[in-house]
């Protein structure tokens, strides 16, 4: 069954290419599941539909690998940062390397930063810290903030609050608040970032829940590759090109066609991003 699933996938490829466009606002291509067919991944993608890909770094190696690869590819853009889980590696010096990777053209945001006291790699304390002197950065430098939130809504919004990180906005990436923490992070500024968990065991009146305190023009797509891949492809690695179902998902969650659901994701990263993107 799920060769055949998957092999319906690829079929429809061709036919996605008469349909819009997107935007896979996250996405983590230097990860080294990707070292055997990465070129391969991408060309996929773009057949699929995606305009553009935000390749997000982690750490300062895989800030700096997602800048090259941004180099290299007209329709990828970069985000740079480190996040929780790398906080307790931090350097002195680091986050000033970090800075530096703004420079680049293509560099057009600073993530993913934020907490994760689910996992706690790193001590809370360091994370708040290391998140503390990133939001400090973007505003510095007038970019835009990818904010990984696990277990730490609270905190992650009293940091951005005290930060004033609403001067520059940005994304909660992989969304996994409720209602009311969708609500306070609009009023910061910041978009939602939707992934395949729309497609997970949560009830879909939890997300409707949120869909309706969040406007529309906050909404983000994003496919957190080689994690979090959608249903019918749990389990397996993601890829861009998958965006589209979690366009879908959202499409069914609105009550709005999926054409239109895409024009404004897109619009929206556009946006938020300031992407400038070759001619089709």
């Amino acid at each position: 069954m799920a060769g055949c699933i998957e092999s319906r996938w690829i079929a429809s490829l061709a036919h996605n290419l008469l349909r819009g466009i997107m935007i896979d606002t996250h996405a983590h291509l230097g990860y080294p599941d990707f070292d055997k067919d990465r070129r391969e991944v991408i060309d996929r993608s773009f057949a699929a539909g995606c305009e553009a890909i935000v390749e997000v770094g982690w750490d300062l190696a895989s800030s700096r690998a997602a800048a090259r690869l941004a180099e290299r590819e007209d329709r990828i853009f970069a985000a740079v940062g480190i996040h929780p889980h790398e906080a307790e590696g931090v350097k002195l010096d680091s986050l000033d390397k970090l800075a530096g990777l703004l420079d680049h053209a293509k560099v057009v945001a600073i993530g993913e930063t934020g907490l994760d006291f689910y996992r706690n790699y790193s001590p809370p304390a360091l994370q708040r810290e290391v998140f503390k002197r990133q939001i400090a950065l973007a505003r510095e430098r007038s970019v835009p903030l990818i904010i990984h939130d696990r277990d730490a809504h609270a905190d992650v919004l009293k940091i951005l609050r005290w930060e004033k990180a609403s001067e520059v906005g940005g994304v909660m990436h992989c969304f996994s608040g409720d209602a009311e923490t969708a609500r306070q992070a609009v009023e910061l500024d910041f978009h939602l970032g939707l992934g395949g968990s729309l497609t997970y065991g949560r009830k879909e009146e939890i997300w409707r829940d949120i869909l309706n305190v969040v406007p529309r023009e906050r909404l983000l797509v994003e496919t957190d590759c080689p994690w979090l891949s959608p249903v019918p492809f749990r389990g397996k690695r993601n890829e861009p090109a998958r965006v589209r179902v979690v366009v879908e998902k959202l499409a069914e969650l609105l009550g709005e066609e999926a054409d239109e659901v895409e024009r404004k994701t897109t619009e929206n990263a556009r946006k938020l991003f300031k992407l400038d993107l070759p001619a089709s």
